[in-house]
């Protein structure tokens, strides 16, 4: 064999042993820190992190041995800029191609929050720091005071309460690590879902009644007395006919509930004094709507704001059954007997 093919037998043997080489330590490199620690630690990535930074946040949490290694690793596996903001699940059992392909795929963690029905802001904002997602205070200062580019609060009051009733309740999944002010785009999001669209389908609609005419505020506002004041489904869009008729014939509401909001607590029973406290959304001492919505409504108080019963009532009270059940009038002389049967069971019951 002739010098020159030794030398090129030489040369190949040396870049087979440079490859095989560089594959073992990029093997070892993607190895885990400690396969035998199963143990989770959750991992925030901010957006618009760079690899090494990814790699630094990994490195701190324990998860990784070098940040350096993983950038290195990133890069020759084609995985630089591809991974995606988040919170996620990560452990040092995991080797770095299975921590890259979850940062990469943006399967982040995610939790769930409910809101119930008939809840205020400062409920729901309450609920939602109860939770562990968000701290209280900067959720009200964001819900008195931010400005959220949404067309359907053109509408809302001008001040503090401006989303008092536009937080629609529902059961809600968000990926962990959200901020305060995303967590309510997500539920503002929901109210233009279900009953911004339910209100434009009204509009659209050939249906006419009360609420026909009625501005998206004045709608929830009257959704929200309805799911204050209406224990019982069947009768939502009863409870409804008896705020449009009222309002037809200019006689004040009177609804428990508007002053309620105002003492800012559930009574079961208001004194005279309660019903002469001074505000405009108390129903007793002003005639019409209050200037915005007492609470969230939701989506079948809203419904029943759009498709009110149509009846004569003017009146209802709490039945006689004590089951959450109301009985209705148009008769002011017939309430007066109602209440007095709900007052004697109520007191025989207690």
């Amino acid at each position: 064999m002739d010098l020159k093919k030794k030398i090129i037998i030489a040369a190949i043997c040396v870049v087979l042993v440079i490859a095989a080489g560089a594959a073992i330590y990029i093997g070892g490199m993607g190895k885990a820190l400690d396969s035998e620690d199963t143990q989770t630690v959750n991992v925030t990535i901010p957006s618009g992190s760079g690899t090494g930074q990814i790699g630094q946040l990994l490195e701190d949490e324990g998860v990784i041995s070098s940040a350096d290694k993983f950038k290195l690793w990133s890069r020759i596996k084609g995985y630089d800029s591809q991974y995606k903001a988040g919170t996620y699940s990560l452990s040092p059992s995991m080797d770095l191609q299975q921590i890259a392909d979850l940062i990469v795929s943006g399967k982040v963690n995610t939790v769930s929050f409910t809101i119930p029905e008939g809840y205020t802001i400062y409920q729901t904002a309450r609920a939602i720091a109860d939770k562990g997602l968000g701290d209280y205070d900067t959720l009200v200062s964001l819900i008195e005071a931010a400005d959220f580019d949404y067309d359907f609060l053109d509408g809302a009051q001008k001040n503090k309460n401006k989303l008092e009733g536009y937080l629609f309740p529902n059961t809600y999944t968000i990926d962990e690590g959200m901020s305060e002010e995303q967590i309510i785009k997500v539920m503002l999001d929901q109210f233009e879902k279900q009953p911004l669209k339910a209100y434009n389908d009204k509009l659209v609609s050939s249906q006419h009644n009360g609420a026909s005419g009625r501005s998206l505020n004045e709608i929830i506002t009257i959704a929200s007395i309805i799911e204050r004041e209406c224990k019982v489904d069947e009768e939502r869009k009863l409870v409804a006919s008896v705020i449009y008729n009222r309002l037809e014939k200019g006689m004040p509401l009177q609804m428990c509930s508007t002053v309620q909001y105002v003492l800012g607590k559930q009574k079961e029973v208001l004194t005279y004094a309660d019903t002469r406290i001074e505000s405009p959304y108390n129903t007793y001492t002003n005639a019409g709507l209050p200037p915005g919505p007492i609470c969230s409504p939701g989506l079948a108080a809203v419904q029943a704001a759009l498709h009110p019963a149509d009846t004569d009532y003017l009146y209802f009270v709490l039945s006689e059954k004590l089951d959450g059940t109301s009985n209705f009038s148009s008769d002011y002389a017939q309430f007066e007997r109602d209440k007095a049967a709900y007052d004697k069971a109520y007191t025989a019951a207690h």
